[in-house]
């Protein structure tokens, strides 16, 4: 793994994220490696290597939020993992929650059962909420795509845990990739472990070329559900329908990448192969 140190000349940056004003990247580059991840497009301006062999880390990152108030949420973290492995040992993101305005209105995403290490700043926060991304990937699915990232069990004891503490989470359910993710079975394991809930559909444009060509060695009829117009538009209806009938307050993220044409399935095996 190649780290990267630098110094940042600003921490809070502004975002387009819905809801949100700032977003802090303390990390860029995310050693959970996985396949689907958005953030590669971000390998464009860095040219490190290839996406998870490396983490930029900006090492002046608690300076630069110490003192400072800003107006509106901040996210924690949008092309980065802020527990991450190398957050173990470097303890950046720890160093960061010490130097924060305790009034700032935070919002951390993780995969990480690391951030229970930060319960006892994460209280001290007035307006501070934490999310799990969670999607139930085991064995040689979680293997190929998000190879790194912990397991599942881990992250919803995680969610325990914060919930125990009295931290206002939520839950992001990410990515939805039909017949691969049972989202009416993780809503249920985790009802009650959150304040609010997302279900993300895969984009499968940022996740890219290799990860549907790896998507369809392994699990063909997602595949084939992913790149035919019709059956998409069923199966995006069919995840409405069952948002629509629980008590949870859930939102849907919907990313139109996917054209839901009848030309849609040659175009995409034209855009996988690269033609």
């Amino acid at each position: 793994m190649k780290i990267v140190r630098i110094r940042a000349k600003e921490i809070f940056s502004k975002t387009r994220i819905p809801e949100a004003s700032y977003v802090i990247n303390q990390y860029v580059g995310c050693q959970h490696s996985c396949l689907y991840c958005y953030a590669k497009f971000v390998c464009r301006w860095k040219n490190y290597g290839e996406w998870g062999t490396w983490v930029e880390v900006k090492e002046n990152a608690p300076e630069l939020v110490k003192g400072r108030l800003v107006h509106g949420k901040v996210v924690m973290s949008s092309i980065s993992d802020p527990y991450q492995p190398i957050e173990a040992q470097l303890r950046l993101t720890r160093r960061i929650l010490e130097n924060m305005n305790r009034r700032l209105r935070l919002s951390i995403l993780t995969k990480s059962p690391l951030v229970t290490r930060d319960i006892d700043l994460l209280s001290e926060m007035e307006r501070c909420e934490v999310g799990l991304t969670v999607n139930g990937f085991e064995g040689q699915v979680k293997d190929l795509l998000e190879p790194h990232a912990p397991v599942h069990a881990s992250r919803i004891d995680a969610l325990r845990r914060l919930v125990g503490a009295s931290i206002r989470t939520f839950v992001f359910i990410s990515p939805v990739i039909p017949k691969l993710v049972d989202v009416e079975s993780l809503l249920d394991e985790v009802s009650g472990l959150g304040n609010h809930f997302y279900v993300e559909l895969i984009n499968t444009r940022m996740a890219g070329r290799e990860f549907m060509r790896v998507l369809r060695s392994i699990r063909r009829e997602s595949y084939d559900i992913l790149v035919d117009g019709d059956r998409w538009r069923a199966y995006v209806e069919e995840i409405r329908r069952l948002i629509s009938r629980r008590r949870e307050k859930i939102a849907l993220v919907l990313h139109n990448k996917l054209r839901v044409e009848n030309r849609i399935r040659t175009d995409l095996e034209r855009w996988i192969h690269g033609e």
